[in-house]
């Protein structure tokens, strides 16, 4: 409930203080935040604006995005598309605000906005990765390389519900007490030393980055996947999002940004150095040694076994959210299929 309450509060924060910018966009363009912009594209022949706010500072989770940019898929596809970094709260409050299209969130994160009776108009639109690359890092010879290792350890919590639940049920599923785990605020910025310094000794992780991130720096580490203790945890993170009152009035434009999007994630899957290099000219302040191993891995997660890129399974997320629901977790117990949709793929 309080990171709704926060959300909403943000959104009416948002709307206000960009009514008077969005309100001189719209003299100067005829485009109103998320309203209709489809007779831009089939009038005047100029190119559609569409605002991306990623989730947090550029990685290879973005790739696709930056290589769309640069390779002219979205300047082919009549779009101009600005790429933003994301508020204190992340890309949600912008997107519900009809400030932003498009926005990178988590199906786990993003379960508040789109429940209950004040949901905000958002909804996953394509998988940025077909499976959850997370879990938990630990020193090797720690004896955290399963759940149950964590007994007597020290974990860096978030303290959030969804969050400790989730490490709860595979510590029991592995045979062990969660009780035992002692939970400490995280202060983690950088894994790598907060691991060497041992201030902690467990930290959730997405393995795509701060995973590879040890194996650069030569740290010898344990780790364990969520989804291997349990299927549940095969949910959607991260998500592209997009605000459904605009998707509904710019539906082809929707599909158009979606294919050229899918196009950048595509070339990044064949062309791992060129799509690396692509993203550390858009963020030259990432580490290229850091980026090209990520990339490397990440090629073989943004599609994986898919039939196509951004797709998503409805059975592993109504499979997630009903976890949810049984546990507790949301306000009400979540219908299937809320939050995602597949209608703008192609």
């Amino acid at each position: 409930m309080r990171q709704k309450l926060l959300v909403v509060l943000l959104v009416a924060v948002l709307t206000g203080a960009l009514a008077g910018c969005a309100a001189n966009k719209e003299e100067k363009t005829g485009q109103g935040g998320a309203g209709n912009q489809e007779s831009g594209e089939n009038g005047s022949g100029d190119s559609q604006k569409i605002t991306v706010v990623l989730d947090w500072t550029p990685n290879t989770n973005h790739t696709g995005l930056y290589v769309a940019e640069a390779e002219g898929y979205f300047r082919d596809a009549g779009l101009e598309v600005e790429i933003v970094q994301p508020p204190e709260d992340g890309a949600v409050a912008l997107v519900a605000s009809g400030k932003a299209q498009f926005g990178i969130s988590f199906q786990d994160s993003m379960m508040p906005a789109v429940t209950g009776e004040d949901a905000l108009p958002i909804e996953a639109v394509a998988a940025v990765l077909q499976h959850n690359t997370s879990g938990i890092v630990s020193r090797k010879g720690d004896g955290i390389d399963t759940p149950k290792g964590l007994e007597g350890k020290k974990y860096a919590t978030w303290d959030l519900d969804i969050e400790k639940a989730t490490l709860k049920q595979v510590v029991e599923k592995d045979g062990g007490d969660f009780n035992k785990v002692e939970l400490i605020p995280s202060t983690v910025t950088d894994e790598v030393s907060a691991l060497k310094s041992k201030s902690v000794d467990a930290i959730w992780i997405f393995y795509g980055w701060a995973g590879i991130a040890t194996e650069v720096a030569g740290l010898e580490t344990d780790y364990f996947a969520f989804r291997d203790i349990d299927p549940v945890f095969d949910y959607y993170t991260p998500v592209i999002i997009g605000n459904q009152n605009w998707l509904k009035e710019n539906k082809e434009t929707a599909k158009t940004f979606l294919g050229a999007v899918k196009k950048g994630y595509e070339f990044a899957i064949d062309n791992v150095d060129e799509a690396a290099d692509i993203l550390c000219q858009a963020a030259p302040e990432l580490d290229k040694e850091m980026v090209l191993a990520s990339q490397e891995y990440m090629a073989g997660q943004y599609q994986a076994e898919a039939d196509q890129w951004g797709y998503i399974d409805p059975e592993r997320w109504n499979a997630f959210y009903g976890w949810i629901s049984e546990k507790g977790l949301s306000e009400e117990e979540i219908p299937e299929d809320t939050g995602f949709t597949n209608e703008y793929l192609e």
